[in-house]
């Protein structure tokens, strides 16, 4: 049988912004409109983004999910041109989502992400929207979290949130007993080193616990805007945290430059077997190329 794919992109931040209505800037958004305008709009570009879309459908993997970050400061004329740019990556059926904090950048939009991309974070079994999600596909589950909230100017915190992990909890040991191999989505990384406190997951120790007591095949996250490779304790073994640069970072940005990962993914329970896939741009250049490729082993 066929390795299953799976490609894995996140933080968009599409370009071009909508012209901001004045009453829209009198809120959190006036500093992010300031920063888009001094800075991200020469980082974030839609031409990376087209190349490096164009070269991970070329590589036609299975599914593909994203982590978060379509928008850039919540504007509501952000929303359907998101949307009109996930139809463009996917069908509903093979591209999952889950929203970052830029999507629930400030409270009076953040019903705008469920509105408008539902299809692309809805449950097999449940069409609302509502969190975590499981999507099966082929071998694998794929469980979306959000961790999107409003936060406070200059700050870009997540929560999960009680409610969630009770049923992420749930949700990993019935896939477990059921054979698959389980994929979490998230956008803040739930990480035990140090994190800078305004972009921290508030709740990552009680998104451990649950991994820990339950385990997971793979987390995979966004909001940093690297390349990342970490190991989080399971309950029988360590399991991997893995995250990807920014999908619209220039090549010649400060940090690392726009990528994607593709995880072929084969075996079966209790032996299965998973290599990651780097593609993106060389830093510094034009060219999109295989970056790494490695098989995910739990250190020992």
């Amino acid at each position: 049988m066929a390795a299953f794919v799976l490609a894995h992109l996140s933080d968009p931040h599409l370009a071009t912004m909508p012209r901001p209505r004045a009453a829209e800037l009198a809120s959190k958004r006036a500093i992010g409109y300031y920063n888009w305008r001094q800075r991200r709009h020469a980082i974030h570009r839609i031409e990376t983004l087209d190349r490096l879309v164009n070269d991970l459908k070329a590589a036609a993997p299975d599914h593909i999910a994203v982590t978060g970050d379509l928008v850039n400061i919540a504007l509501a004329d952000e929303f359907a041109p998101a949307r009109a740019w996930l139809d463009s990556l996917g069908s509903v059926k093979d591209v999952s989502l889950v929203p970052g904090n830029h999507d629930t950048y400030v409270r009076r939009t953040m019903g705008l992400s469920r509105l408008h991309w539902t299809d692309f974070m809805s449950d097999d079994a449940d069409d609302t929207g509502h969190f975590p999600f499981v999507r099966l596909r082929g071998p694998v589950a794929v469980i979306g979290l959000s961790s999107a909230v409003p936060s406070a100017p200059l700050m870009a915190t997540g929560v999960v949130g009680p409610q969630q992990l009770k049923k992420l909890a749930t949700i990993l040991a019935e896939q477990r007993d059921a054979g698959r191999f389980r994929v979490v989505l998230i956008h803040h990384p739930p990480r035990k080193g140090h994190v800078a406190f305004h972009k921290r997951l508030i709740d990552s120790r009680a998104v451990r616990d649950v991994l820990l007591r339950q385990g997971a095949e793979l987390v995979l996250h966004g909001h940093d805007h690297i390349h990342s490779l970490e190991w989080l304790d399971g309950p029988d073994k360590a399991l991997p945290l893995v995250g990807v640069p920014s999908a619209s970072a220039a090549a010649s940005s400060h940090g690392d430059p726009a990528a994607y990962n593709l995880y072929q993914i084969d075996g079966e329970r209790n032996a299965w077997r998973c290599e990651v896939v780097t593609r993106g741009f060389v830093t510094g250049g034009e060219t999109i190329a295989e970056i790494n490729r490695t098989v995910l082993v739990p250190p020992n």
